[in-house]
Formats: C-alpha cells, sequence, structure tokens
C-alpha cells in the first residue's frame, strides 16, 4: 500500500506541467516503503506535527501529524490539495464560508468553517480539496496522520 501511494505521488509529481526544469528532489524522486514507515514513526504522538519529505519545485510533499486539539479551516487561493490518511481518522468539512479568516498572501485561516459538508475519513482514504475552497478537519478521532500535495496552478 505505501509503495502504491508512493508511486502516486511520484507520478503526479512527474506529469504536472511546470514548465521549468527543477533541481532533483531529496531521496533523488524515490521515497521507499522503509523510509516512508520512518517518516510517519518519526511524527510527534501527543502534538502536531509537519515535516516535507520530498520536494520538487513548485511541489512538496508533507507528512502532517494532527492530535484532537482544535484546528485551523484554511483555503488556498492558488493550490489544490491532495491528502491521503496514512492513519487515524476525523471528519473533514469542505465547502461552506471560512470563520473571521485572517489572510497571508494566497492563503486564509480561519477557527472554522460555516456551512460546508461534513464526511468522516479514515485510514485509506484520498481527498483531493480544489482550489478556493475552505477545508477543515473539524473533528480527529485520537490522531491522524495525513500525506499531503499542493498541486499550484501553472497557468
Amino acid at each position: 500500500m505505501r509503495t502504491t501511494i508512493a508511486a502516486v505521488v511520484l507520478v503526479a509529481l512527474a506529469t504536472w506541467p511546470t514548465g521549468a526544469q527543477a533541481p532533483a528532489p531529496p531521496h533523488e524522486g524515490v521515497v521507499t516503503a522503509a523510509d516512508f514507515a520512518a517518516i510517519v514513526a518519526k511524527q510527534p504522538k501527543d502534538r502536531n506535527g509537519n515535516q516535507t519529505f520530498l520536494q520538487l519545485a513548485p511541489y512538496n510533499v508533507n507528512m502532517e501529524h494532527r492530535v484532537n486539539v482544535p484546528q485551523n479551516a484554511s483555503i488556498h487561493d492558488k493550490d489544490a490539495e491532495l491528502f491521503y490518511v496514512v492513519d487515524g481518522g476525523g471528519t473533514i468539512v469542505t465547502g461552506g464560508t471560512l470563520k473571521n479568516p485572517t489572510r497571508n498572501g494566497d492563503n486564509s485561516t480561519g477557527p472554522g468553517i460555516d456551512g460546508g459538508t461534513a464526511k468522516k475519513i479514515a485510514k485509506g482514504d484520498f481527498i483531493l480539496v480544489p482550489e478556493g475552497t475552505p477545508h477543515w478537519f473539524s473533528t480527529i478521532d485520537g490522531t491522524l496522520t495525513l500525506m499531503s500535495l499542493h498541486l499550484p496552478r501553472t497557468k
């Protein structure tokens, strides 16, 4: 399963148009199942954590670990975001309106979302959030470990 995930990420990175040559990513573009397991194992168990483990400008593949504490909602104006649930579960809310938004460049954050659609997520699920769409992990069932990849528009 982990090898399949790595292959999906690498195909996405290799086929997404960038218009320019980028430097080689860490691990020469390959993260083995053992590498991936080690990255997951290094995530903090008692707090939120985030680690970039592959880079190929303008893409970053991150490992995110979240615990059951209040989370901010986000909007990315220029990036879609792909999540893969490595472990754990919770609820993601997409759509609706960001509460009390704070702007940070091309992104906005806020303490939650009014409206939107809630969906339970669990280990093995993929979530693709289109650019400009509010999204929020409203509940975390214990812990949630995610792989995330921002997919910027290149038009």
